[in-house]
């Protein structure tokens, strides 16, 4: 009698998901895992366009995506649907190797009309998104899109000096040379109720490493942009001014004489950094992640250089009442990423990324 052995090898699809895939950290770290991952897996329900309207919605981005990716699967989930967001994972299980997690409602100002939903959507629909992985792929490397508002207005008690187109810290100041770091305090400050959903959802990603032993990375972004950017009046700060220095419309600038200091950071290059992070993983680790010293402007010397670009002269007004919150001067020190990770560096600059926003506009409108 012959024995017949058959052996059934089933095929591994190493796969991402990522949330919030047709917004422009999510759609730039598809368009960069779809050729590292056999799939990628995108989660996106335009929840932008409930938040701020049609303008602002990233349908555009994620049917885009479909179009030119071969590899990328579109999901029209709403991460607070517990049942949906669990199915998804189990039906892909050991597979998943890499979970960006970039969906949120990203405004302090709009958290303040629309609390509950703000809170579901930060906060459990995080949670949802952690519980998922740790009960169908526990393996794989979680990174969170969490936010420099974490740090609520504490910000605004250092010490500034007023100069000619911004605000800025004493050359003696611990802050000066590179930034704001991870041990500035998360208590005892005026969050908004958006930096509040952001702060329950960043310690729920530590606490899930922590316990759980998950490779969970947090990364605290200061302002996110890029050419992919869906900006509007209340998110997206370089481009909705980029928009408006464009379409010559009104720009009102929110208190501080416009001389708010921000970093930002290129998409491109906070994806980087989750890489980097995914092929050398840790547990329960957080980063500040904006562009620091490399990338930063006030709102005066960002429309300075949008009217350059374009060569419009900006139509815009100071209004002496400032949002709730809202940070004076804000540059992330990413002297510890770049200590875990030293072969990361930024690479894109402010008129840089102006320059290239001005040119995906022209290509849209064209």
């Amino acid at each position: 009698m012959r024995i017949v052995c058959a052996l059934f090898l089933l095929e591994v699809m190493r796969t991402a998901i990522i949330t919030g895939s047709g917004g422009l950290i999510g759609g730039a770290a598809t368009n960069y895992f779809a050729t590292r991952f056999d799939r990628v897996i995108g989660i996106d329900n335009d929840m932008r366009s409930v938040f701020f309207g049609k303008e602002a919605s990233t349908r555009w981005h994620f049917e885009q995506l479909r179009e030119r990716i071969p590899n990328y699967t579109h999901h029209d989930i709403d991460i607070r649907d517990r049942a949906a967001v669990e199915k998804l994972f189990a039906e892909h299980g050991s597979d998943i190797e890499l979970v960006i997690h970039a969906a949120a409602q990203p405004s302090h100002d709009k958290a303040a009309d629309i609390p509950h939903l703000d809170f579901e959507v930060n906060a459990n629909g995080t949670l949802n998104m952690l519980e998922a992985t740790r009960r169908s792929c526990p393996e794989a490397v979680f990174i969170f899109t969490s936010t420099n508002k974490v740090y609520g207005d504490t910000p605004n008690e250092l010490p500034l000096l007023e100069l000619e187109t911004r605000w800025e810290l004493a050359e003696d100041h611990p802050y000066f040379a590179e930034g704001i770091d991870e041990h500035m305090s998360i208590d005892h400050t005026k969050h908004s109720l958006f930096g509040a959903s952001k702060v329950a959802a960043d310690v729920m990603v530590q606490e899930y490493g922590r316990y759980f032993g998950m490779r969970t990375g947090i990364f605290r972004g200061g302002c996110l942009t890029g050419p992919k950017h869906s900006g509007t009046q209340l998110h997206g700060f370089l481009s909705y001014l980029m928009k408006c220095a464009i379409n010559h419309t009104p720009y009102t600038i929110f208190g501080y004489k416009g001389k708010q200091v921000r970093d930002n950071i290129h998409s491109d290059d906070l994806v980087a950094m989750f890489d980097a992070f995914r092929l050398a993983p840790r547990s329960a680790e957080v980063y500040n992640a904006g562009g620091g010293r490399f990338s930063n402007c006030s709102m005066l010397e960002a429309i300075a250089l949008c009217e350059k670009i374009t060569g419009n002269k900006m139509n815009y007004t100071l209004s002496d009442q400032n949002r709730i919150g809202d940070h004076i001067w804000y540059v992330s020190d990413l002297s510890k990423f770049k200590a875990h990770y030293p072969t990361w560096a930024p690479r894109f600059g402010i008129e840089e990324t102006l320059s290239q926003i001005f040119e995906e506009f022209n290509t849209r409108i064209t």
